[in-house]
């Protein structure tokens, strides 16, 4: 596989281009980078389509963001990546967070994509059980406490302690400012977004998926205008890697489709 640099909004970024035909730019999720997605640009590539990716900024090898970023940053950054190519229109491809990604893009700037296809796509918010929400509390009113007294390092403690015990993997395994933009990420509900997402769009999902459960896939398949939910039976949370064949058979059908 080969990889090039490009610079978008002042972030050094890795991108790989395969492929010829119609464009699909391909988005990964929280954590991965190119090499997630490539097996999938492979195959489509052998169907007639030109497959840009890009390790998103703070993944992979491309810098992280100067600031916090939200979902709408990494839209824009998807927008100047396409501006980059000379592509004013594409179809897309996004797993994950790519999903979130591709929801917020195809509803706010539709012009821009042509068809989509998202596997196991995050973006609907699950509000925390009560004992979550009362262990936080608790958490919040002791560092709040710890503070006011000036138990600066106490309450330092406390918060490396909280974020040991109760943080997710991807918390954990993130630097101090993707763990901000991933706050900023995972508590965006972007149900109304794919209300208002109208391109044709396939889902495509794994029974088995733990991370984003396929429960989330029927709520986007019911609120999502004109879409169709595809179940990979004893797929996980990586449905179109288990299936890259299968997978990219399913989008070529759906992008040569009046």
């Amino acid at each position: 596989m080969q990889t090039s640099r490009i610079a978008i909004d002042g972030i050094d970024i890795r991108q790989a281009v395969i492929g010829e035909g119609a464009p699909v730019l391909m988005t990964h999720g929280w954590g991965a980078s190119i090499e997630t997605i490539y097996p999938l640009a492979a195959q489509l590539s052998k169907l007639g389509y030109r497959c840009v990716m890009l390790d998103l900024p703070g993944f992979g090898e491309s810098a992280e963001p100067r600031r916090a970023w939200s979902v709408r940053d990494y839209v824009d950054c998807c927008l100047a990546l396409l501006d980059a190519h000379d592509w004013p229109c594409a179809h897309y491809f996004g797993h994950s967070l790519g999903g979130r990604i591709g929801l917020m893009l195809v509803a706010e700037h539709p012009q821009r994509i042509n068809k989509m296809t998202l596997s196991n796509s995050a973006g609907i918010r699950v509000e925390p059980g009560i004992g979550q929400r009362l262990r936080l509390g608790a958490y919040r009113r002791a560092r709040s406490s710890l503070q006011k007294i000036g138990a600066k390092s106490t309450a330092e403690n406390l918060r490396r302690l909280y974020n040991q015990r109760f943080g997710s993997a991807d918390f954990l395994q993130a630097s101090p400012l993707m763990r901000q933009t991933l706050a900023q990420i995972v508590n965006q509900d972007l149900l109304e977004y794919a209300r208002r997402a109208a391109k044709p769009t396939v889902l495509i999902w794994g029974d088995e998926d733990e991370e984003t459960p396929l429960w989330m896939g029927r709520m986007l398949e019911n609120a999502m205008p004109d879409a169709a939910l595809i179940v990979q039976p004893g797929a996980g949370h990586y449905a179109y890697l288990d299936f890259p064949e299968r997978t990219a058979s399913i989008m070529d059908a759906l992008f040569r489709s009046d």
